[in-house]
């Protein structure tokens, strides 16, 4: 079948929307008609070439969708499921999945790549192959994909709004609650607002800390921090760092968050100068593979006992949390309609990045029915 998307040919170019050739289904596999996709920052990473995939590929990889088609031994899903997909697909038997860490699973190591855990591709245009984000590329209408990429959701969840615990909200939250290790009393601050940030907000608020600061440049974001429940926001990690030593007397933060678009040297240091003695900093923004942007005092973690760890979708496990996520949704417990900032057609996405970039969105998201 025929399916249009939005492709980036190479690095530096924006997105071009073009009629691509889709293969239907094989042994494993799902085609999945998508509702809506993420504007996601690690999307800008590809076209900025911060993190250079194999061009030319689909982009996204935040999606939300109804399967039209099942391929042969496929038991997950049946047609008409409603689904959210998982930008790390998981497999459930390899090691990292059967101990508990599905966010690792081996099934991932083709994302950048864009093809099929087999090195194949779905995607086809001119005889060329076209990747797809994440074995995702969710700026399509319509895409073949793992069932292993894909969580069965709650028929009545809207899934224009489901599709945010696809990447940003679980990434953020359990970067807070599972990474973070935030328990009830504890000091947190969280450097960068967007997608993922105003949900580490969120996961620090549930799992009761006493305090939430917030630092991002930007003062929609930072107003948006608070009316998520931080009970402090700056413009830079200077001001926050004076107010954290002054919250908790002199000891520091137990946890700072680093969910900034693209991690760099002097935020890994006001982190890891923002926390105490046990205390524990968490990267879960990007940057450049090839810079070395984590340069802080051995003697201070050593003495003061810090640890400075990484997290891939907020250390969760996809096929339980993101159900988890939607039910605490349901409940009334989280909040994801306030995380959309505005709704673009898939003619959009450009502009739609544009928007992120100039600071005007939280959360943009894609309405393919648009």
């Amino acid at each position: 079948m025929k399916t249009k998307a939005a492709v980036l040919l190479e690095a530096g170019k924006p997105f071009e929307i073009m009629e691509l050739e889709l293969d239907g289904p094989g042994p494993g596999e799902v085609l999945i008609k998508y509702t809506a996709a993420g504007l996601c920052h690690s999307d800008l990473h590809l076209t900025d070439g911060d993190l250079p995939p194999r061009y030319p590929i689909v982009g996204g990889h935040e999606g939300s969708g109804i399967i039209q088609e099942v391929g042969p031994g496929v038991t997950k899903v049946k047609a008409g499921d409603h689904v959210v997909c998982s930008f790390i697909p998981n497999c459930g038997t390899c090691r990292y999945c059967s101990t508990g860490r599905q966010n690792l699973c081996d099934m991932g190591a083709t994302i950048l790549e864009g093809s099929m855990p087999d090195g194949t591709f779905r995607f086809h245009g001119n005889g060329v192959d076209f990747g797809a984000m994440c074995m995702l590329g969710t700026f399509s209408e319509y895409a073949t994909i793992s069932q292993h990429s894909v969580v069965k959701v709650d028929d009545w969840l809207p899934l224009e709004t489901a599709v945010l615990v696809g990447c940003g909200v679980p990434s953020g939250w359990g970067t807070a609650v599972n990474a973070g290790n935030l328990r009830a009393g504890d000091t947190a601050v969280i450097y960068g607002i967007g997608g993922l940030g105003i949900n580490a907000v969120q996961g620090a608020v549930a799992a009761g800390c006493k305090y939430v600061v917030a630092v991002d440049p930007i003062a929609m974001k930072r107003d948006q921090a608070l009316q998520f429940g931080a009970t402090h926001a700056f413009a830079t990690a200077e001001e926050a760092q004076e107010k954290v030593t002054e919250l908790t007397w002199g000891q520091g933060a137990d946890a700072a968050l680093i969910l900034v678009g693209t991690v760099d040297v002097p935020v890994v240091q006001a982190a890891t100068a923002a926390i105490g003695k046990g205390g524990r900093v968490v990267i879960t923004g990007l940057a450049d593979p090839t810079k070395l942007t984590v340069q802080v005092s051995g003697t201070d973690l050593t003495l003061n006992q810090k640890t400075i760890m990484g997290s891939l979708f907020g250390s969760m496990n996809p096929q339980y949390d993101i159900v988890r996520l939607l039910r605490l949704y349901d409940a009334g417990e989280l909040k994801l309609d306030e995380l959309v900032t505005k709704r673009y057609s898939l003619e959009d996405v450009n502009q739609g990045y544009e928007d992120l970039r100039n600071g005007l969105n939280v959360r943009g998201v894609i309405d393919h029915a648009s």
